[in-house]
């Protein structure tokens, strides 16, 4: 029996064979609309389409996680239960909520429906854990990536809440209230419209010899001629204070958690999950190949020393660097 479930990303319908393809255990996408985090041009799925992901997931063996994990609008919670509603009629192996109000009405009126709490949820200690499961019946917490394995090792001692846990990709904590930041420029963020820094706020200017980019009226960051110039987003954005332009509140950097997986064992987590349903097929292709690889690995050697691993993962990270981050807390 592998030691963990691979929990992979789909954005669109060829992410997700991808995904299956290369190994995924499930697969978690969202539909085309604002009740889902990743509610970007051109993703995500369509009521049919999410039918046939579920039935060449099901024909496979594999499962398929519905995200349902943006916070309704006061006042206008339909399409949010709808989306619950949907999942549930589909046959999705389980939802992923956030918000209260949806987690209860999935309990009440799907008591079959697997639940799983996101990650937006910031379910961060025991205590909030077993609220969700004894309120709600969560079987499964996706927890926010700021925990050290000694946290996540405490949590699961205190629950019987499944733990799945970022492994790879973006460092999103989603725990102190960034997202807000997008929608202070643009009036659209992730946790409530399911957009972070949305296309239509984005600008790249050339100033002299410098790329300036630019999102709504804020300046975010500026690259030199010939520097990899990244997305606009303003928790990655260079700023200057002090007397210094750093990255102050996240640098361009892609989590990558591979060798921790004995010690992520070892805490307990039952699965491991990677980020990226904004990505393409070939990028969710090589993450999944070498991630199944390692667990497959680890199963038989109890060690992750494959050498062609990290050589897969070099493209897909994101400013050419990865990290471990809050799993290996070295600032403590």
């Amino acid at each position: 029996m592998a030691p963990f479930e691979l929990i992979c990303p789909a954005g669109t319908p060829a992410a997700l064979r991808a995904a299956v393809d290369a190994g995924a255990d499930a697969v978690y996408a969202g539909f085309r609309d604002e009740t889902n985090a990743r509610n970007f041009p051109g993703l995500n799925f369509s009521r049919e389409e999410m039918a046939e992901g579920i039935r060449y997931a099901r024909a496979r063996g594999r499962m398929l996680f519905v995200a349902i994990n943006t916070y309704p609008a006061a006042g206008r919670v339909e399409p949010w239960r709808r989306a619950v509603d949907d999942a549930a009629r589909l046959g999705a192996d389980a939802v992923i909520l956030a918000d209260l109000g949806l987690l209860d009405y999935a309990a009440r009126t799907h008591p079959g429906l697997r639940l799983h709490l996101s990650v937006q949820a910031s379910a961060s200690n025991a205590e909030a854990v077993r609220f969700y499961r004894e309120a709600f019946g969560v079987r499964r917490v996706v927890l926010p990536r700021v925990l050290t394995v000694a946290d996540i090792r405490g949590l699961v001692a205190g629950t019987d809440v499944e733990t799945e846990v970022f492994v790879f990709g973006g460092m999103c904590p989603m725990a102190e209230g960034r997202c807000t930041l997008s929608s202070y420029a643009t009036g659209r963020s992730p946790n409530r419209q399911g957009v972070c820094s949305p296309a239509e706020h984005v600008r790249y200017e050339e100033r002299g010899e410098d790329l300036v980019s630019r999102l709504g009226g804020f300046t975010i960051n500026r690259f030199a001629a010939g520097e990899p110039a990244g997305y606009p987003t303003l928790c990655k954005g260079r700023f200057a204070a002090a007397g210094k332009a750093s990255y102050l509140f996240e640098e361009p950097t892609s989590l990558n958690a591979l060798p921790l997986l004995p010690a992520l064992h070892e805490a307990g987590v039952k699965a491991l999950k990677i980020e990226g349903r904004q990505r393409g097929k070939a990028y969710v292709a090589a993450v999944v190949s070498a991630y199944r690889r390692a667990i497959d690995g680890f199963a038989r050697t109890g060690r992750v020393d494959d050498p062609g691993l990290d050589a897969g993962l070099d493209g897909a990270v994101e400013g050419g660097r990865d990290t471990a981050g809050a799993y290996r807390r070295s600032w403590r």
